[in-house]
């Protein structure tokens, strides 16, 4: 849009109106009309505000022309009448006669006697100020109370009517001189109140303040006592609203205490006075640490001020000036022995009363410094700031002009003890230290939990892609936890530590750091490894930021001494200075809580994940059910410092340095069990709901791993159609037997028996193997494994057991011939033997077998002749046993020792023809190592299969 020509024209460019006719249109002259206008009634507005402010200062000006004018005339008369006076005293003729001199002599002193006042009164305000500025306002008011005595001498008031009195009159420098005297006043009060704020002033400091406030107000000792103990109040509210900037809390706090143990000194100091019968105020020595205790000096400085005794003389108003000048000897008595005097006679403050108005106090600003200080610890952001603060407070207390007289002054004051930390502070740190703790707590909790999230999700993107072959660069972390021998069986650099060499096992500390191999062993995966270090050294940072709060050995025993040294020299002294760490353990139980809510927030955040994933896990799932499993597991292992931080770190040394030895110790394990501490019963319960979880996890893991096997073993196993039934087939053995016939003779016959299991229980087997031992199954806790032992057998047997409700007389099923029930009792036998539990001791293994295990034999059995059954029996037990040993190292993780090897040792009295070397001590997967032996291999065969046949029995 264009700018309008007309309003852009200035008013100054204007010079000819006609050129604006022939140059603009007439709307436009309009708007330069209503321009030139507004301009002109803005110029009036500013010329007329310029007029009235210039006017009222010519008013002023001319006021004061007028007042000199005044003041100049009469100077002049003044002078013209002294001209006159002296004129006519020259022309008159002196008198002989002695009355005349005499009333001249008189007039003569009666005007030196008012000069020497006019004199004085002229130096009094430049001495009141320099006695101001040097803080000394007790003579600052002893030399106003004399310019007061002056005023009324001099009849310096103004008359009513505005006229002055006759010296005023003559001597006009005096009316400014009265006017200014007027306001020392209220300047000396207002100086003597701001002076009793002060922490570092002092006692007759404050006493002669307090004097100045009585003369000048003609107040009592009590009124005193309640305006110091305000003046006191408001230092605290200014010490409290001061800003902040880090460090200074410390400074604040101090200050805080400094100015409440201070107060009471000097209220003792000043306004105390001991109960009839005992010394008088003043005669104690000066201040705390220097001897006794001053008491009294208000009463003591009053009566010094005001006693107008012969004793007093030498401490009157101007007895340092009577030899300055020859004008002070004209000066009256009224004057020179001028002494100020209150109204009423100053009472002594009654004990009672001193103790309840104190006590008062305190609680007022007990409130008050609670209030504060809670406020400025929100500052604080960590438990060394908070003793840091402490430790300041304590050596504030523990000095010895503090802590020796501190008793003393509380029980005479208060007739009570009064522990400052105590009673304003330590509730106040301790708050302040929970809620500290508490938020650490839950930003460490929280970030476990984000820290779980994230590699639960990761976990489950690694099985994503490791199962779909799309992400071949993907890390090794989520590799490791996706399949877990894969981590056992690589090499790194750490998997020894550099003095594995000459450092043994027992000589390393629980919390020294561990190599890559023992790792390894307990199946601890990197993302395990990295999420419990990351939360042990968050909770290492924890636990070294609490041990500046709590005592040390050194500080521990540096209190203890204090305390002694402290209570034994004197009768009247006692311990003043607090002990720090009496709330220790409400300090610990902080960190501890903190610590058990952390693990217990973590531990939902597992079940949660564990929640969503239970139903029916996939794939993807199961790596970060095992995750968790194992990090539960752990934790409690692979984080020390957690321990540390609910057992205390003193007691979690211990009990690590307890943990250490040999087990072997039954008596002294019994014996420690039986004595079992709070702490150590939460540590206790901690554990037991990691287990719990972790046992959770791994039961989430092993029924899916059984619901995936068996489902494949029962669709082959459920096979209708001869040519699948063939394709699960396995080589048989064929056996030449010797039977002896009717006639007596020996007859040869050939039987074929099966020697291993169909290729689908192979493969069962075989693939539960491999999926054991692709999450450590070496570190699987002994009870998952057993149940997923006993959940394969139990599924195993209801798939059998509903193979016998199967009808094979229908239309292309293939009937169950003898053949084929012979090969399925073998499989049903092998399983049974290998996915058995361990047989408890005096318990038969037939009590512990599944009723279906009998009916599906008895069932398969049915199918097989009586005659050959009894033929095929030894041989096929004796081949199940070949197998069972045969198979017993690739498939370790699921037969035990306890299984097939049990019965070697179980008969007592039957003499061994091997010797037996055991490879461990806790065999796991491996079996016995035979050594050299003597007897014959037909016996040791035929011991053998007496051993199996007996196994087979059921």
């Amino acid at each position: 849009m264009a700018e309008d020509p007309a309003l852009s024209l200035r008013v100054s460019d204007i010079k000819d109106p006609a050129v604006l006719f022939e140059r603009y249109n007439t709307a436009e002259i309009r708007r330069v009309e209503g321009k030139v206008r507004g301009e002109i009634e803005q110029k009036k507005e500013e010329l007329r505000q310029m007029v009235g402010e210039r006017y009222r200062d010519l008013i002023d000006a001319a006021d004061t022309i007028g007042e000199m004018r005044q003041c100049s005339e009469s100077v002049v008369q003044s002078i013209q009448d002294m001209h006159q006076y002296c004129h006519k005293l020259k022309q008159g003729t002196p008198s002989t006669s002695s009355c005349r001199q005499e009333d001249q002599r008189q007039w003569q002193e009666k005007f030196y006697i008012m000069a020497s006042q006019i004199k004085l009164l002229l130096e009094i305000p430049e001495r009141i100020w320099s006695a101001m500025e040097a803080s000394q306002y007790l003579q600052a008011t002893q030399l106003y109370l004399l310019c007061c005595h002056l005023h009324s001498l001099l009849q310096l008031q103004v008359a009513t009517g505005g006229h002055y009195s006759p010296v005023l009159a003559r001597f006009p420098i005096l009316v400014r001189q009265v006017a200014t005297t007027g306001h020392f006043r209220s300047t000396i009060l207002l100086d003597s109140r701001s002076l009793l704020r002060g922490r570092a002033v002092s006692d007759q400091a404050i006493a002669e303040a307090l004097v100045s406030t009585m003369l000048l107000e003609d107040s009592s000792p009590r009124q005193a006592l309640a305006d110091f103990l305000l003046a006191r109040k408001a230092s605290i509210h200014q010490l409290l609203n001061q800003p902040q900037h880090g460090a200074g809390i410390k400074a604040q706090v101090c200050s805080l205490v400094e100015l409440l143990v201070t107060t009471l000194f000097q209220a003792y100091a000043v306004f105390y006075l001991p109960p009839e019968g005992g010394p008088r105020p003043g005669e104690g020595g000066p201040r705390p640490g220097e001897g006794e205790l001053s008491y009294g000096m208000l009463f003591t400085t009053l009566e010094n001020v005001t006693s107008t005794t012969y004793a007093a003389k030498d401490r009157r108003v101007l007895q340092e000036e009577t030899s300055t000048g020859s004008w002070f000897k004209y000066l009256p008595p009224s004057i020179t022995e001028f002494q100020p005097a209150l109204r009423t006679l100053a009472q002594p403050i009654q004990r009672e009363q001193l103790r309840d108005t104190l006590q008062q106090w305190i609680d007022t600003c007990k409130e008050d410094i609670c209030r504060g200080v809670s406020s400025l610890l929100v500052y604080v952001k960590s438990l060394k700031g908070l003793a840091a603060i402490r430790d300041s407070v304590w050596d504030l207390l523990s000095t010895e002009s503090i802590s020796q007289h501190w008793s003393t002054v509380c029980q005479r004051l208060l007739e009570c003890p009064l522990v400052v930390w105590d009673d304003f502070l330590q509730q106040l740190f301790l708050q302040r230290l929970q809620a500290i703790t508490k938020e650490e707590s839950e930003a460490i909790s929280m970030s476990s939990v984000q820290f779980l999230a994230s590699a639960v999700r990761d976990l489950e993107g690694q099985t994503i892609h490791t199962s779909s072959a799309t992400n071949p660069g993907s890390g090794r972390g989520g590799q490791y936890e996706v399949d877990v021998a894969s981590f056992l069986w690589s090499e790194s650099p750490g998997d020894l530590l550099s003095d594995a060499g000459w450092v043994s096992v027992t000589q390393r500390g629980q919390q020294h750091h561990r190599s890559s191999l023992a790792m390894k062993t307990q199946a601890l995966t990197p993302c395990v490894q990295n999420f419990c270090s990351s939360l042990d050294a968050k909770l290492k940072a924890r636990l070294e930021d609490l041990q500046y709060y709590l005592p040390s050995q050194d500080t521990g025993s540096d209190s203890s001494s204090v305390t002694v040294t402290s209570s034994g020299p004197s009768e009247s002294s006692s311990v003043s200075s607090f002990n720090r760490f009496t709330d220790s353990p409400a300090v610990e139980d902080a960190l501890r809580e903190g610590c058990v809510a952390c693990v217990r927030h973590i531990l939902s955040s597992i079940r949660s994940e564990l929640a969503s994933a239970s139903p029916d896990p996939s794939p993807a799932c199961l790596s970060s059910v095992l995750f968790m499993a194992r990090l539960c597991q752990s934790m409690g292992e692979l984080c020390p410092n957690l321990k540390h931080c609910i057992l205390g770190k003193q007691r979690g040394f211990e009990a690590t340095a307890k943990e250490t030895p040999r087990q072997g110790k039954k008596l002294g394990k019994a014996r420690a069990t039986t004595e079992v501490s709070p702490t150590q019963a939460k540590w206790a319960c901690l554990k037991e709901e990691l287990l719990v979880c972790s046992m959770e996890a791994y039961r989430i893991w092993s029924s899916a791993l059984s619901k995936v096997l068996l489902d494949k073993f029962a669709t082959t196993l459920h096979a209708e159609s001869a040519g699948a039934i063939l394709t699960t087939a396995t080589n048989w053995e064929d056996l030449e037997i010797q039977e002896e016939a009717e006639s007596g003779s020996s007859v040869t016959s050939k039987i074929r028996l099966p020697v291993q299991p169909s290729w689908f229980v192979q493969s069962l087997l075989f693939q539960l193997c491999v999926e054991v031992n692709r999450v450590g199954g070496h570190a699987l806790p002994r009870p998952t494994l057993q149940e997923l032992l006993q959940t394969c057998l139990a599924q195993v047997l209801h798939h059998y057991h509903s193979l016998t409700q199967q009808s094979f007389s229908r239309e292309g099923v293939f009937p169950m011939t003898q053949n084929r029930a012979l090969q399925l009792l073998f499989d049903l036998r092998y399983l049974n033997t290998t996915l058995s539990s361990r047989v408890e001791e005096g318990k038969s293994s037939r009590s512990h077998q599944d009723p279906r295990f009998h009916e599906v034999c008895d069932w398969l059995e049915g199918y097989i002749d009586p005659f050959d059954l009894d033929v095929f029996t030894p041989p096929l037990n004796t081949n199940l046993n070949r197998l069972s040993q045969r198979t017993s190292v690739l498939l370790g993780l699921l037969t035990g020792s306890e299984k097939q090897f049990a019965l070697r040792s179980s008969s007592v009295n039957s003499q061994e023809p091997f010797n037996i070397l055991p490879l461990a001590s806790s065999q796991i997967r491996f079996g016995l190592l035979p050594l050299s032996m003597s007897n014959v291999r037909t016996s040791k065969s035929a011991t053998r299969s007496s051993a199996a046949a007996h196994q087979l029995r059921f």
